[in-house]
């Protein structure tokens, strides 16, 4: 903590007492700039890592009858590289992406839980992260950066006759579709994340489960974020809804049907397309929580009043194990995503987009391999990782506006990413669910070097405590 402090301090004292050239400026002023850019970058970057990794050390965690605190944290360093990425152009870029601080307050034996997410990727992947495919919130081929607030909810939940109810309220994901792709092992997420689930809005759902069966569903607001300083617009709070069913023929089986009619979604203050999404999943995982399988279908269905503009649709294979302290995975991707105009960043849309919006529909063909080990070290976890992308694109819709071969240089392309994942105390949650809507067989046996009383949901443990 004290280097930390020490260094972020340092670098903006050297930032404070440099002077920035104006507007005559030379090459070799805008070196300086660059440079100056770099180590601000550098120093958020270091501070927001000071921040999510030692704030949870720091901070207390209790375990009583009544009261149930855990905390939790990670960050990960990759670089990336893409080729060709743009123009028949390789594109090498590196990050501090996913930095998050997660909480969670359980009170009086879970009667009452507050669930927090906090979110700092505004701060270092602001212009986005090279995600070939990839698109939402006005980024395309980048993925943006999520809200600083990913999640905050409170949620009563009480059981009787062995039925369980819950309710739940704040920001957070509406109940349709699968896990979010943060709180599974991959670091690169699969292009299908807007038409698979529905993130960061204003939230209201009542849940129930009773045996096998567990149904959940709610409303929310249908705006998308605009930026991660963005909050849901209040104007259209509770203007779209989804419900999703869930069935479990077994304890470490899940199969999910979900539908959504969501309204507006990329237009925030309404008039623009409107959604109807559905989703339907299978999952199977190991009674040790070791590993998983996964086979999702997602199609979403765009609508100016009663007519249909356009559809997309997903299906994803997703496989993950672990053995000792290496673990690896795979993915298999076969989705639809809609072209739209860019600015003269070519990495940007306009948001609310251009009417009507879409200039082609690209369908993309992704398999990911993931190769990872797991180490501990006192009461962090770290977590080196490799990732390799192979990728074919094509236009679906012909005459299109936009020509795969001619803006990327081919419609082949490869990425490659390596990094490392530190993390500590309570590991991320399988995003998506609630109360009552989080079932046994959803919740991971508690894991050696977590914080006291960790029996929420969580995404498989990347490797054993020492």
């Amino acid at each position: 903590m004290r280097y930390c402090e020490k260094s972020t301090r340092r670098t903006a004292l050297r930032l404070a007492t440099t002077s920035i050239p104006g507007p005559s400026t030379t090459l070799a002023g805008r070196r300086v700039r660059k440079q100056l850019s770099t180590l601000n970058s550098f120093a958020r970057s270091l501070a927001i890592v000071c921040a999510t990794l030692i704030l949870p050390v720091t901070g207390s965690a209790q375990d009583t009858a009544a009261m149930r605190l855990d905390v939790g944290a990670q960050a990960t360093w990759v670089a990336t590289r893409e080729s060709p990425a743009i123009g028949g152009r390789a594109l090498t870029e590196g990050y501090l992406t996913q930095p998050v601080l997660m909480t969670t307050l359980g009170l009086w034996n879970d009667a009452l839980s507050l669930r927090n997410t906090l979110d700092f990727e505004g701060a270092t992947i602001r212009r986005g992260e090279l995600n070939a495919g990839i698109f939402g919130e006005g980024y395309i081929d980048r993925r943006h950066p999520h809200t600083y607030v990913h999640e905050l909810t409170a949620t009563a939940e009480h059981s009787f006759a062995g039925t369980a109810v819950s309710l739940t309220a704040g920001k957070g994901f509406a109940p349709f579709g699968t896990d979010d792709p943060m709180s599974r092992p991959f670091e690169k997420y699969p292009i299908n994340h807007h038409l698979a689930q529905i993130p960061e809005r204003a939230i209201a759902i009542a849940a129930l489960r009773s045996g096998s069966l567990v149904l959940d569903g709610g409303l929310f607001n249908g705006d998308e974020p605009e930026s991660p300083g963005d909050t849901p617009n209040k104007n259209r709070y509770w203007d779209s809804w989804s419900a999703r069913a869930t069935f479990l023929p077994i304890s470490q089986a899940e199969l999910q049907a979900s539908y959504a009619r969501v309204k507006s979604p990329e237009n925030a203050t309404g008039g623009g397309a409107d959604q109807r999404k559905h989703s339907a999943s299978i999952r199977l995982e190991d009674a040790q929580h070791s590993g998983y399988a996964l086979l999702e279908w997602a199609h979403t269905r765009e609508y100016l009043g009663a007519t249909t503009t356009i559809a997309y649709t997903s299906v994803l294979a997703e496989t993950w194990t672990r053995y000792g302290k290496l673990n690896g995975g795979l993915r298999l991707e076969s989705t639809e995503r809609p072209d739209e105009d860019r600015l003269l960043d070519p990495f940007r849309t306009p948001v609310p987009p251009t009417d009507p919006g879409f200039i082609g529909r690209s369908h993309w063909t992704i398999i990911t391999a993931r190769l990872a080990g797991g180490f501990n070290l006192g009461r962090f976890g770290l977590e080196p990782f490799t990732e390799l992308a192979g990728m074919h694109v094509s236009e679906t819709l012909k005459p299109s506006g936009f020509d795969p071969r001619a803006f990327y240089g081919s419609n082949r392309i490869w990425s490659i990413s390596v990094g490392a994942k530190l993390s500590f105390g309570m590991h991320h949650m399988r995003m998506g669910r609630y109360g009552a809507a989080i079932t046994d067989g959803m919740r991971a046996p508690r894991s050696g070097g977590g914080m006291p009383g960790m029996n929420m949901m969580e995404t498989p443990r990347p490797f054993p405590a020492d």
